[in-house]
């Protein structure tokens, strides 16, 4: 029997775990840190072999195959000695692709992944395609082919997938048959030797292994994109979606209209039917049009699932107009172009809330849109350095807290009739709070309590 350990004990390792187990694998789970109570009730319950705080490496040495957490990088001596010694390390949506035989839709990208997928995935529900969303979203990939080998499991004929580039950068066969790339801005530069190259080679692992039946859905509107399209072309079709130029192929913007042609497919959409504002909102809905129309869904249903799609959770989320002062919770917005895009979509004079923890940010492309725009910045995080130096003199206010409840006061205070309280910290939150969704929960209930 083969050794399979897992390195990481969270979502995407509980699921390995249980399709190791399910596909014949020894299976052994080790877990640097503590193991959460949900996680460690499952793993006992279908007695699994696990340890947390800590790794026994004499014991995970001897694993034919390891599955590592994508949050492990891979410069941990533990990995090195693991590929040292000749043993596969791989991702868990590398070790599930294996056992499907289902078409594989992945999506990355710096912004609008979630977005785009949980539009792909509305678009799937109103065709009554056969599918399940997962990856970097919800349940694991590897739990979901897990449960789709259970007695009595429906057909799985589709898996969308949203992919982060740590869950890329140890693929090694996966090819999804459709690979959507939403954009590429620096983000998680700490984990690419703060080079930016290394970060867009990361994104653009979705397509090493496509061919030419397969589909690269791409915003021709990024320099990075194209540049590393024109440096290295893939195997797979390339279909554009562009706001600023206008292809023969593709999806463009055609006299206030998306227009999609593709393959035998030409037809157009208004955009002022959409339900979700903005052009990065534009841009997901091309980019999921592209991928239902590949996919032979009709385009009446595309025409009504995207006029009908309310976006993602702490994207842009409407909470309360409270006097007249609408309140925003945009904390998914953990990177500059994320808080660009959402800085762009507010039209009224705004209250800024910002920061988390820095990851090698640049905050100079949004001093335009802050001097435009913003009257007060309030820095809610437990190192507020770079913010300030780029801002102090940008905006009148500039205050500091480490309370959401404090930052939903003081704004409120500053705002005025008409203006809007925008929580977009272009950070990531760990530092205060659990993960983006508590960050935008607190802010939720904070601005609640007003």
């Amino acid at each position: 029997m083969k050794k399979l350990v897992v390195l990481g004990a969270g979502e995407s390792g509980v699921g390995a775990a249980l399709l190791g187990q399910q596909q014949g694998y020894q299976v052994w789970v080790s877990d640097h840190g503590a193991v959460k109570a949900a996680y460690k009730k499952v793993l006992t319950h279908h007695e699994i072999a696990w340890e947390e705080n800590g790794h026994t490496e004499v014991e995970i040495l001897k694993a034919d195959v390891v599955v590592k957490s994508p949050g492990i990088p891979n410069t941990v001596p533990l990995v090195l000695a693991l590929r040292a010694q000749g043993i596969a390390v791989i991702d868990e949506v590398e070790f599930a692709a294996q056992f499907t035989n289902a078409t594989l839709i992945g999506i990355t990208g710096s912004n609008g992944k979630t977005t785009t997928t949980l539009m792909v995935q509305q678009l799937l529900a109103s065709a009554q395609y056969a599918y399940k969303m997962g990856g970097n979203i919800g349940v694991s990939f590897a739990k979901l082919v897990y449960e789709s080998h259970l007695p009595g499991a429906a057909v799985v004929d589709y898996y969308v997938l949203e992919l982060s580039s740590f869950q890329l950068d140890n693929i090694d066969r996966f090819r999804p048959h459709i690979a959507i790339i939403t954009n590429i801005s620096p983000d998680h530069l700490d984990r690419y030797a703060y080079d930016m190259q290394q970060y867009v080679a990361a994104k653009f692992r979705i397509t090493m292994n496509q061919t030419p039946e397969d589909y690269l859905i791409y915003d021709a509107d990024c320099p990075e994109i194209t540049a590393a399209l024109a440096q290295s072309p893939p195997q797979a079709k390339c279909v554009p979606f562009s706001i600023e130029k206008k292809e023969t192929y593709g999806v463009f913007i055609n006299d206030q209209k998306i227009e999609i042609a593709l393959d035998t497919k030409t037809f157009n959409m208004p955009i002022n039917s959409l339900a979700l504002e903005g052009n990065h909102n534009l841009k997901n809905t091309m980019a999921a049009s592209a991928a239902a129309t590949l996919i032979q869904i009709r385009k009446e249903t595309i025409r009504a699932s995207v006029q009908q799609f309310q976006g993602a959770p702490h994207r842009l989320e409407k909470v309360l107009k409270i006097q007249h002062v609408q309140y925003i919770n945009d904390s998914k917005a953990t990177n500059v172009n994320a808080t660009f895009y959402a800085l762009d979509s507010v039209k009224t004079p705004l209250v800024w809330i910002v920061g988390g923890v820095d990851k090698g940010n640049d905050y100079m492309p949004l001093m335009s849109m802050v001097r435009e725009k913003v009257k007060a910045i309030i820095c809610l995080g437990v190192q507020n350095e770079a913010i300030k130096e780029v801002f102090s003199k940008a905006t009148d206010i500039l205050v500091e807290t480490t309370d959401m409840e404090e930052a939903v006061k003081i704004a409120s205070k500053v705002a005025e009739r008409g203006e809007t309280v925008l929580l977009s910290p272009a950070c990531a939150s760990f530092d205060l709070f659990k993960n983006y969704e508590d960050r935008g929960d607190q802010f939720k209930a904070a601005v609640k309590n007003l």
